[in-house]
């Protein structure tokens, strides 16, 4: 009888959900994400593009941005075969090994982006605050390695994550609450104690995420209080102006991430609605608004992306 059981566990799928109750318009559904995943993949394949023919633009600004497009690439092309899947096939299973590498992916990917994130913040402090020590504090050696400490830091912190979830037997109810696998949501699946991944789960949150926040709201205090000993209105104006395009990826970036863990952990009994609607923002959003805000934001990149498009 266990050797029964055993190949169950073995054997057993994840089901992943799409938009429950509108099955039936699923492939209607499915354009907006088309769309956005399209959006997404070209606008930061652009970016990449822009920012790796143009010397002009080899820049600390310039190449934190890119390390941004490259995650936001990634984590698009990470989600979306099951995502589409869904909608287009109603294929909605997968294994646990496929199940256990994309969360892999989607959360290594995550976590780097949120300390890109805090390098882009250091690089604005760093150029409002000691403008003078600019080139020699973020030389592009420096700027190499703290690429490689952000995406060290999103694999190692990530990688017992799966080794812990492949630890656990999957009795319960297999239907995941997203189109994609997530820790959170696979976790809660296992019929054995999860305690130490509950534990693991939130060392991460706080020491990774809300640490680099936490940076984050720093610099930006240090920024504003440099500026504000500023004489000049412009000068003032000029120097926030470069922090707005930035703020605005923060913010696209947290709001939703502490909207979803807030779901999972401090929720007994969320909509499923709710649930989907803020996990699709959590993963589709920022990608989709990264490329856009910055495109908007700094003439450099809207001016040559008028000039690959106008050719």
């Amino acid at each position: 009888m266990p050797s029964v059981n055993d190949t169950k566990f073995q054997t057993a799928v994840f089901i992943l959900t799409g938009i429950r109750g509108l099955e039936d318009v699923h492939v209607w559904i499915s354009i907006p994400f088309c769309l956005m995943y399209i959006i997404s993949i070209l606008g930061n394949s652009v970016i990449l593009f822009i920012i790796k023919t143009d010397r002009s633009l080899h820049e600390p600004m310039y190449i934190f941005l890119s390390m941004l497009a490259f995650t936001d690439l990634v984590l698009s092309l990470s989600t979306m075969p099951t995502t589409l899947g869904i909608y287009w096939f109603q294929s909605r299973e997968i294994s646990h090994d496929a199940c256990f590498a994309q969360l892999f992916f989607i959360h290594a990917i995550t976590l780097t982006q949120s300390a890109v994130l805090l390098c882009m913040a250091f690089d604005r402090f760093v150029a409002i605050c000691n403008p003078l020590r600019y080139t020699s504090i973020l030389t592009l050696p420096r700027i190499a390695k703290l690429g490689l400490v952000c995406l060290l830091k999103g694999v190692v912190l990530i990688l017992p994550l799966p080794t812990l979830l492949k630890q656990h037997q999957y009795c319960k109810d297999k239907i995941l609450s997203q189109s994609y696998c997530l820790h959170q949501d696979v976790m809660t699946k296992a019929c054995s104690d999860i305690s130490v991944n509950i534990i693991y789960g939130f060392f991460l949150t706080v020491s990774s995420r809300g640490l680099d926040l936490l940076l984050i709201l720093v610099s930006y205090v240090m920024i504003l209080k440099t500026v504000l000993s500023i004489a000049s209105h412009a000068e003032r104006l000029k120097a926030l102006n470069t922090c707005v395009s930035h703020v605005c990826v923060v913010l696209l970036f947290y709001i939703p991430h502490i909207a979803l863990a807030v779901i999972y952990r401090f929720v007994k009994n969320p909509s499923p609605i709710i649930q989907i609607v803020v996990g699709n923002v959590y993963m589709l959003v920022p990608p989709v608004m990264n490329p856009i805000v910055y495109s908007v934001k700094i003439q450099a990149i809207r001016v040559r992306i008028i000039r690959v498009f106008v050719k």
